[in-house]
């Protein structure tokens, strides 16, 4: 079928709306008419080539929408259905197994090869040329898109749809790093470091988890202000204070017992892992270039006894997670609704200039009615 989509061509170039081909989904596939789609920090590091997703590339990956089509193996949806589009996974790994596909082996080229990793071909095409389609299953910057079903979560049609796909990368991510992965006790500490809508997310699940000092550190003030009303007892400016490490520290009476880099900034993970407490531990979530590196005093962690973890997409199982945070929403424990500001397709590129000089938390593309 003849769809448009917005179309990268080169490295930190600009999204292009362009007309292309999409197949039919195969038998494990889902066509869904995407209605909304969030922007996030990944599409940006992709277009800048930070992560090697092959040119020309249909990105997006964080679409919601209605199943249009799907194909002769899929079971658990049908056409009409809502549904959110997240990660994709292999789902027969140990990690899958284990109910972590996050941290699927082949994650990579399940989300970042632009191509099926079955038979390494894409569904979107023009002119007969190769178009990467598959980024993180979905490819959602685009008036359909073809999913798997294992990357689409059914949800109930009582939330507007165009807000829900931010769920299913970037709010899952900021939310799931506190619920899932560091999982704090009620009465605890937490830092958030960086207050876009991973951060925040962030600070909205500590509050549910029962956190009693919660710390949002970022440079802008909008950001901190919207920590502030989301549930974070405590904001720091770095450009307000001599030592962020120090000012941490001096709120909380010596350090946070959790933390979570949300920036991709080096000397933030710096800062953050100096922030803890003993036996404190820090996610770490901000993806900056492959191959980069921060550095810290192993004397500081064995005898503090803190512990540095990874976290890829909150730990979570969307098929579960997902609807959670949905029913968090509609009990208003969650309110992800007001990091949102919503854009026409045709204002791709305006979304991203407002996402990335912090004028907007969370961009949402909306490409069709519902």
């Amino acid at each position: 079928m003849d769809i448009q989509a917005a179309v990268i061509r080169e490295e930190g170039g600009s999204f292009e709306i362009e007309d292309v081909t999409l197949e039919e989904p195969q038998e494990d596939e889902v066509l869904v008419r995407v209605v909304g789609s969030g922007v996030c920090h990944t599409d940006m590091i992709v277009r800048d080539q930070l992560y090697p997703t092959p040119l020309p590339a249909a990105l997006g990956h964080e679409g919601s929408g209605v199943v249009e089509a799907v194909g002769s193996n899929v079971t658990s949806v049908e056409p009409g259905d809502h549904v959110v589009m997240s990660f994709d996974y292999d789902d027969t790994c140990p990690s899958c197994r284990d109910g972590h596909p996050a941290f699927c082996e082949s994650f990579f080229e399940h989300n970042f090869s632009g191509a099926r990793p079955t038979d390494e071909t894409s569904p979107i095409s023009q002119d007969g040329d190769r178009i990467s389609g598959r980024f993180f299953g979905q490819s959602s910057f685009a008036t359909h898109s073809i999913a798997t079903e294992r990357n689409v979560v059914p949800v109930a049609d009582d939330v507007p749809l165009e807000l829900l796909g931010p769920l299913g990368c970037g709010i899952q991510t900021g939310a799931g790093g506190v619920i899932n992965s560091l999982d704090p006790q009620a009465g605890s500490s937490i830092a958030a470091f960086g207050a876009g809508s991973v951060g925040l997310s962030a600070v909205m699940a500590a509050d549910v988890k029962g956190c009693t000092e919660i710390l949002s550190v970022d440079l802008k003030e909008n950001r901190l202000e919207k920590a502030r009303e989301l549930g974070a007892t405590a904001t720091i400016n770095p450009d307000d204070v001599d030592d962020v490490v120090e000012t941490v520290r001096e709120r909380t009476g010596g350090g946070v017992e959790y933390a979570l880099e949300t920036t991709g900034v080096p000397a933030v993970a710096e800062q953050a892992t100096e922030s803890l407490t003993q036996r404190g531990t820090l996610g770490v979530i901000g993806a900056p270039a492959l191959g980069t590196e921060a550095s810290y005093d192993v004397n500081n962690l064995i005898l503090n006894g803190r512990t540095i973890t990874g976290i890829v997409e909150g730990d979570a199982d969307p098929q579960r997670f997902i609807p959670d945070l949905i029913e968090l929403y509609r009990q208003g424990d969650f309110p992800f609704d007001e990091l949102v500001t919503y854009y026409d397709f045709e204002e791709i590129e305006q979304a991203v200039e407002d996402s990335e000089n912090g004028e907007t938390i969370k961009p949402v593309l909306r490409m069709s009615d519902v």
